[in-house]
């Protein structure tokens, strides 16, 4: 439809916008009440929404937002088109609400597998929209009002309005950086949570607290001795763990993803998520899941089945022969769970060179889609940006689309209020892109390189 309007996306949001401010201008009947319902209050800003419109209105290498602009592996395309196409007209109309049998049976088996644990398929599995909505529900149904919710910073940003969406108050505990080895870049794993620190936030209000390893932004991957500290305080306040392992599959330098549901005491308190978009490369299939013990998971399928009710039946059928294939072939070299972080790891490589050929400092990471970059010592070389209450990182990102060309995200996003203007020298990257990509975002790099050293 854009192409045969002649317009760009940027052209075609502003039209929609004009358009709509318009209509609400010759038609809009106020009302005398509030309409906002008020737990909403101060939720309504979000960084995706402004910095993704905001890489469309100008011309952008986008290393911005979270998705590969690479096709997923052809064995999960070629199970998508044989769902639509294929003779099986039910795949093609609405399946068992809380997961298509062939996705829950087979989730079921793999992660029962890694996990050592008896997992059944129609009570402790649900598929969701998405790993966005498995979280919508864990808060929803099992944070209340007065409840508390530790959140490690920094942290994928929906948890916070997601907590308080429920009533639930987050209380944060920051990563700490620790200074590395002389001669070393800093490492992911090098910020690290100080164990009394951690401990004292966990009170009689505490309901649960929310692990993402490996996290986003950050990449940290925790280890073992670390999700022991978590565990063993879950266990001793009997707290719940809502673990975020979108990435699971996405570690580098040979560290090791632990799920803490394996841990002693977990599985009874643990809900467990995944994506479909980060395990195959497909995020706009919108297919997530959860798992844990059905007297936490019976609460989740009360909140979906008066959500969403259903998600797509092609989609989880592809995704279910995905993860028949990749059961087969478990841990061979022709697994897609083994191919797919040796390539990225190739491609962080290439950015942390291309980073730091640019004065920039990047922070290593064990595992994700993500590298964190420090401005630090970059700042000077950018024109003064007008102060305000706007962090840093925002402002310098906003000035690097519109004169350079290139797309990042805030860090202080994923940071609570407090703590913004600590972290706001740091921008994230997304490297998993294609090879055209990552030039071309080297090569702005370049250019901005021999302006700053030219005569």
């Amino acid at each position: 439809m854009l192409r045969r309007a002649g317009l760009s996306l940027g052209q075609f949001l502003w039209r929609r916008k004009s358009s709509a401010e318009f209509s609400c201008s010759i038609g809009e009947a106020k009302m005398s009440r509030p309409v906002q319902a008020q737990r909403l209050e101060g939720l309504d800003k979000n960084v995706w929404v402004e910095f993704v419109k905001l890489a469309a209105t100008y011309p952008t290498v986008n290393l911005g937002q979270g998705f590969p602009d690479f096709s997923p592996p052809d064995f999960v395309k070629e199970a998508f088109v044989k769902a639509v196409s294929g003779e099986n007209a039910m795949l093609h109309q609405y399946t068992r609400v809380f997961g298509h049998p062939a996705l829950v049976t087979i989730l079921a088996r793999f992660f029962g597998k890694l996990l050592g644990q008896d997992i059944d398929p129609l009570t402790n599995v649900m598929v969701t929209v998405g790993a966005y909505e498995a979280l919508f529900c864990c808060f929803q149904a099992l944070v209340d009002s007065g409840d508390e919710v530790i959140i490690i910073e920094p942290y994928f940003d929906c948890y916070e309005p997601m907590v308080k969406m429920a009533g639930g108050t987050p209380v944060f505990i920051p990563l700490r950086p620790k200074t590395p080895a002389p001669g070393k870049l800093m490492s992911s794993g090098d910020w690290q949570l100080d164990p009394a620190e951690l401990a004292s936030k966990f009170t009689r209000r505490t309901k649960a607290i929310v692990l993402n390893s490996p996290n986003n932004p950050l990449g940290k991957v925790f280890s073992k001795k670390e999700m022991e500290i978590i565990a063993d305080l879950c266990v001793k306040h009997d707290v719940l763990c809502f673990s975020d392992e979108v990435y699971e599959w996405l570690v580098y330098d040979g560290k090791k993803h632990i799920r803490i549901a394996s841990l002693p005491g977990m599985w009874d308190r643990t809900i467990t998520i995944g994506s479909a978009g980060k395990t195959f490369s497909a995020t706009g299939w919108k297919v997530g899941w959860m798992f844990g013990p059905d007297h936490l998971v019976k609460h989740l399928r009360t909140v979906h089945q008066n959500c969403v009710y259903h998600c797509p039946t092609a989609a989880q059928e592809a995704v279910a022969q995905g993860f028949q294939r990749e059961f087969e072939h478990y841990g061979k070299p022709e697994s897609y769970f083994v191919q797919l972080p040796q390539e990225l790891q190739q491609k962080r490589d290439r950015l942390v060179q291309s980073l730091l050929a640019v004065g920039m400092k990047p922070i290593i990471p064990e595992g994700t889609y993500f590298l964190i970059a420090d401005l630090s010592d970059f700042k000077a070389e950018v024109p003064n940006l007008p102060d305000c209450e706007e962090p840093y990182d925002s402002r310098f990102i906003k000035w690097m689309i519109k004169n350079k060309g290139l797309a990042a995200i805030p860090v202080s996003a994923f940071y609570s209020t407090a703590q913004k203007r600590n972290f706001d020298h740091l921008i994230r990257f997304c490297f998993v892109k294609e090879e055209a990509t990552l030039k071309a975002a080297e090569d702005i790099l370049q250019q901005w390189k021999l302006k700053k050293t030219g005569p």
